[in-house]
This record gives C-alpha cells, structure tokens and sequence, in this order.
C-alpha cells in the first residue's frame, strides 16, 4: 500500500468521523430546542390558568374541589419544572394529571349558563385549547427528532463516534394517564334520547 493511498484512506476516515460527530451535534441541539419548544408552550398554559381559575371563582361557589385541584395540579406541573428541569417522564405525568383536572373543570363549568355565555370565560378556554394543540404538536415536534437523534447514535458505524459527541437517548414523551390513551365515545345518531 503506497503512502498517497493510506494518506487517502486516513482522511476519508477523518472526515467521516467529523461528519458523523457534527450529525450528533445537530440532532442533539434539535432534541434540546424541541424541547424547549413544549416549555414555552406549557409556560404558556401555566400562565393561562390562573386567569381562567379567578374568572370562574366567583360563579362557582359549590365547586371549591375542582378548582382546587386545578390549582394543585398547576403548582404540581410547575414544580416538576415545565418542561425544563425535569425529566421528560416526570413532566409528562404532572401534565397529563393538570389535563386531567382542566377536563374535570371544563365538564364542570358546562354546569353554569352564566359562565358558558361569559365572553372572557369563552376568551379564555378558546386559549387554552389553542395552547394545548401547539403543546401536541411541539411534543411530536420533539418526539420524532429525539427518536432520530436515538436511532442515528446507535446506528453503526455512527455509534463509533457517539461516545465522543456525548450522545446519550433521549427520553421520548408517552402518555402516561390512561384517560388519555382512552378513545372518546361518540354517538352521531339521530335517535331522540330516551327520557
């Protein structure tokens, strides 16, 4: 082997390597920005609730639980650092248990005539569903580039250089209550109902 054609071959592996380090490097900056994308998005929903909570407060003297597990549910989420501080596994539950009780509240509200014609009551739940749809679609968002970046470090021969990119799996985000994974029931029927 002549010494131009090992000289080749050292930088085509040098090159190589630098390629697939500046990959990982890339994925993992797009991992972290996506989920920087959800924690905007959930700050944004923290920031909301407070604001729906003391609209309705007064309207729904009987209904002090609901509320307050709206707000236990917050703080819980919050602490559990939004998105930031946390794992991908705790936030996940500590959202899921906060969307749980805005559907809890919401159902409830359906209660009261004065806050359904309410225009900052219907203000405020027209944002928050709009938030939770940018929340679903930044958590995909977040999803499919983590499960890329995964994939790319254990791919070979990438995975020879995944240990110098300090690449490490990202958890990806599962829904962890079962009254999300639940299919709604809906009836599109025309029967009258029975009563």
């Amino acid at each position: 082997m002549g010494p131009i054609l090992l000289l080749i071959i050292i930088v085509v592996i040098a090159v190589w390597v630098v390629s697939a380090y500046n990959g990982l490097i890339s994925l993992k900056n797009q991992t972290v920005n996506a989920w920087k994308q959800i924690d905007v998005q959930l700050k944004r929903r923290h920031d909301l609730i407070p604001n729906l909570v003391n609209t309705v407060k007064g309207s729904m003297e009987f209904e002090k639980d609901t509320l307050q597990a709206v707000v236990d549910a917050r703080s819980k989420a919050m602490a559990s650092g939004g998105g930031g501080a946390a794992g991908v596994k705790e936030t996940a539950a500590a959202e899921g248990a906060l969307t749980g009780a805005l559907a809890k509240l919401f159902v409830v509200m359906e209660r009261y005539p004065d806050l359904k014609s309410s225009q900052n009551v219907r203000d405020l739940q027209e944002e928050l569903s709009s938030t939770e749809n940018k929340i679903a679609f930044a958590r995909q968002l977040y999803n499919d580039v983590a499960t890329s970046y995964n994939t790319k470090q254990q791919q070979f021969p990438t995975n020879l250089v995944a240990g110098l990119a300090k690449a490490e799996i990202a958890e990806l985000w599962e829904i962890e209550d079962k009254a999300e994974r639940e299919v709604p029931a809906v009836d599109l029927s025309l029967k009258k109902p029975q009563g």
